[in-house]
C-alpha cells in the first residue's frame, strides 16, 4: 500500500476513498473494546495551541466565610476534626478539594485551649497567618508562635501539630491560610500520611532555633539539609518582610507590573523555599495601576492589608474582582491579570511555579 501526504497534512493511502462516518464510528466501538482510543479524536485537546485550564478567577470575601468558619468551631472540635478547615474550592472544580489542578487551599480555624493532633504526611503544606494570635504551630520538634502574616512551612514528612496557648474567656480564635501540593501528589499516587503516638509532638528545641541558625545569611559550617529540598527556616515572620517592603517602596523603583514584590527563599540554595511551591510577598503602592500580565503557574493570594482589585480577562471575557484585607482569590493558568490599589495593600500569593521551572515549561508575558 502506498501512503502520501494530503493537503491538511494528514496521511492517507493512495487511491483509497475516504471513509465514511458510519465505518468511523465501527471501527471506534470495536477498538474501544481494546482499551484503545484514536488519537486523532482528541490530539488538539491534549496538545492545545495554549493553555486551556478549566480553572475559573474567584474570590472569597473574607466577611462573607468568616461567619461560617466560626459556626465550624461550634459543630466540630479541632481534635475530632483533626484539622478543622474548610477548603477553597474552584468554582469549576467542585467535589474536587482544589483551588487549581495542582495546588490545594483552605480556611483553618484553632480556637482557644484547643490542639490540632500530630501527624505528617508527604504533602509539603504551608500556613499563612489571617486573624488572631496566641496559636502556634510546631514543626520537628520545634514551636513558632503565630502572628497575622506569618508564612510557615510544613515539610514534607515532617511531625507536625497546632495549638492555642490561651485559654481566657477574651482569648481570639486564630485563622491562617493552609496551601498544600495535595493535588500533585493524588496525581503521582504518592500521598502517604501517618498520626503520632502522642497528641502533642516533643518540643526539642527552643522557639527561633532554625531562624538563629539559617536566617542570619549564614549556615552551619557543616551544613547538613535537614527537610532535604525544603528551606531549613520553616517560621518567616512578618514584621521583617513588611519592613523591607516599605523600605523597597520608598528608595526602589516601583516594578510597572508587580509594584515592590519579593520572593521568599531557601536561605541554603536560594530557590524556592519549598519544591513544589512558590510563595511570594508583594506591596502595591497607594495609586498603583500595574501593566497586564499572564503566567503557565496558577496563583493563590492572600490580602494581608489594604484594599485594591484585579482585573482578570480571558477569551476576551473581563473579570474584575475588588478585594479587601483577608480576602482571597485565585488567578488561573494564563488568565491575563493587572493589579490596581488606590490606598495601597499588601499581598501574600503563592504558586507551583518551581514545579513548571523544574521541568523547563514555565512561561510568563508581561505585556504593555
Amino acid at each position: 500500500m502506498e501512503l502520501v501526504l494530503s493537503a491538511d497534512n494528514s496521511i492517507k493511502s493512495k487511491g483509497t476513498p475516504p471513509s465514511s462516518d458510519g465505518e468511523r464510528k465501527a471501527f471506534y466501538e470495536a477498538i474501544r473494546k481494546q482499551h484503545m482510543t484514536p488519537l486523532w479524536e482528541v490530539l488538539h485537546a491534549l496538545v492545545p495551541q495554549q493553555p486551556a485550564t478549566p480553572c475559573v478567577a474567584a474570590l472569597w470575601r473574607y466577611a462573607d466565610v468568616r461567619p461560617y468558619l466560626m459556626q465550624s468551631g461550634e459543630l466540630i472540635s479541632a481534635e475530632e476534626a483533626v484539622r478543622r478547615v474548610l477548603i477553597l474550592e474552584n468554582p469549576a472544580l467542585p467535589g474536587q478539594s482544589c483551588i487549581t489542578q495542582s495546588l490545594y487551599a483552605g480556611l483553618q480555624l484553632i480556637l482557644p485551649g484547643e490542639i490540632a493532633p500530630s501527624h505528617r504526611h508527604t504533602q509539603t503544606a504551608l500556613r499563612f497567618v489571617v486573624e488572631g494570635r496566641g496559636a502556634y504551630t510546631a514543626v520537628d520538634g520545634e514551636r513558632a508562635v503565630m502572628s497575622p502574616g506569618d508564612f510557615i512551612i510544613t515539610p514534607s514528612w515532617t511531625w507536625h501539630d497546632h495549638g492555642h496557648q490561651c485559654a481566657l474567656e477574651n482569648a481570639e480564635p486564630v485563622v491562617w491560610l493552609d496551601g498544600l501540593d495535595i493535588p500533585m501528589l493524588r496525581f503521582f499516587d504518592a500521598g502517604f500520611a501517618e498520626n503520632h503516638s502522642e497528641r502533642v509532638q516533643p518540643i526539642m528545641r527552643t522557639e527561633g532555633t532554625s531562624y538563629q541558625r539559617y536566617g542570619a545569611n549564614m549556615l552551619p559550617v557543616r551544613y547538613n539539609a535537614p527537610f532535604g529540598q525544603t528551606s531549613p527556616i520553616f517560621s518567616y515572620p512578618y514584621d521583617r518582610t513588611r519592613e523591607a517592603l516599605h523600605v523597597l517602596e520608598r528608595q526602589a523603583p516601583v516594578d510597572e507590573w508587580d509594584g515592590v514584590k519579593l520572593k521568599y527563599v531557601n536561605p541554603a540554595t536560594g530557590g524556592s523555599p519549598m519544591p513544589t511551591m512558590a510563595t511570594f510577598m508583594q506591596r502595591l503602592p497607594a495609586g498603583f495601576s500595574g501593566r497586564p500580565w499572564r503566567q503557565t503557574d496558577g496563583a493563590v493570594y492572600s490580602v494581608v492589608e489594604g484594599t485594591g482589585s484585579v482585573v482578570i480577562t480571558r477569551a476576551g471575557q473581563e473579570q474584575v474582582l475588588e478585594f479587601g484585607p483577608r480576602d482571597h482569590f485565585v488567578v488561573p493558568s494564563w488568565h491575563t491579570a493587572r493589579l490596581l490599589s488606590t490606598q495601597g495593600c499588601v499581598l501574600f500569593s503563592f504558586s507551583d511555579r518551581p514545579v513548571h521551572q523544574a521541568l523547563g515549561i514555565h512561561k510568563e508575558e508581561r505585556l504593555s
